[in-house]
């Protein structure tokens, strides 16, 4: 790792209070300290891209107010300055309106519109005026079966000639008889009910790196293949990060699965490499976005073969494996690794 970076007393204290921006004064402490960006990203983990933009008080690439926050306290930790003053000017100058935080981004909300609250009145109108209609309904049954019952009667009545009924002939044997000869040989034809169809293996169209804001920052991109290749040797490994949970630095990363169209999935097997410890989900949808991939399955503690059986078949074209817990790694950071992945279900 490379050498603590020198004091920046000096440069916090003209700062912000001189009129310099965020990303300025970051970039000024960073000069200061001798550091580069690349080095800079090393250290924090923050992409040299999101770092630059900060420097030129960017925050889009940085996916929102939570992750700039954690961004611009890094960077500042990096490079020597006090992080404080800097976020409370983010806070006032940049922030969004209204907050959002992680938390409240990924926790499940369906809220009570006006709309809908007016609609609870009309159903109960509904309701009255449904079953009136089935009063009705049931009451005109029930007048015809008595007028059929009593014409029935009549019927029968008339047909008795002293005190004998007439026979009525039935024309089934004929008819059946008429079949049989213009057709002796005929057999009854069955008609076979369709075969259910077979869970099977279910290759992905593509694999693609995956982070907060979607395919545009997962880690290590280039090498998501390498998640179906099989081979434990070359697997597909995440970025390291000094904590389990990403150093709050976001909430997650993992691989998202292209099945190509709609498919029906029952289940998905993992093999992961390095150590156990890892927690994750088995998120699916049909848009390759965070919010719109519900979870279906998880695993806790995991490691080794992992397998993640859905309570009931889903129907998706997307497979999220989100890892919100990495394990550690033998250089005492923590890391994620992939090198087969198994998708079983009904094209």
């Amino acid at each position: 790792m490379p050498s603590a970076a020198p004091s920046t007393e000096g440069i916090r204290t003209v700062g912000l209070g001189g009129g310099v921006s965020i990303g300025a004064t970051l970039a000024a402490a960073r000069r200061h300290a001798g550091l580069t960006v690349a080095e800079v990203s090393q250290r924090t983990r923050v992409r040299e891209n999101i770092i630059q933009g900060i420097e030129q008080d960017d925050y889009t690439a940085s996916g929102g107010d939570f992750y700039a926050r954690g961004h611009i306290r890094a960077i500042a930790e990096a490079v020597g300055t006090d992080p404080a003053p800097l976020i409370e000017e983010f806070d006032e100058r940049w922030r969004s309106a209204p907050e959002i935080t992680a938390a409240a981004a990924f926790q499940p909300v369906m809220p009570l519109r006006k709309r809908e609250r007016r609609r609870v009145r009309w159903t109960g109108i509904l309701a009255v005026l449904v079953l009136a209609v089935i009063g009705f309904a049931a009451y005109k049954f029930a007048s015809g079966v008595g007028k059929t019952q009593r014409t029935a009667a009549s019927t029968s009545q008339h047909a008795v000639r002293g005190g004998q009924p007439t026979p009525v002939p039935s024309v089934t044997p004929s008819v059946q008889a008429s079949a049989a000869q213009a057709n002796p040989t005929a057999t009854p034809t069955v008609t076979p009910s369709a075969a259910p169809v077979a869970v099977q293996a279910l290759t992905p169209a593509s694999v693609a790196a995956f982070g907060p804001a979607g395919t545009a920052d997962g880690d290590d991109p280039q090498q998501a293949a390498l998640a179906v290749s099989g081979n434990p040797a070359t697997p597909w490994n995440s970025d390291w990060y000094v904590t389990p949970d990403f150093g709050d630095l976001q909430p997650g990363t993992g691989l998202l699965l292209d099945m190509g169209r709609t498919v029906t999935i029952s289940s998905v097997r993992l093999s992961l490499g390095g150590s156990a410890g890892a927690d994750l989900q088995l998120r699916a949808g049909r848009a390759p976005v965070l919010t719109d991939l519900h979870t279906v399955a998880t695993s806790a503690g995991a490691g080794g073969t992992v397998q993640l059986s859905l309570t009931s078949p889903a129907q998706a074209r997307y497979l999220l494996i989100w890892f919100t817990k990495l394990p550690a790694d033998n250089a005492g950071t923590y890391q994620a690794s992939i090198y087969a992945i198994t998708v079983r279900g009904q094209r």
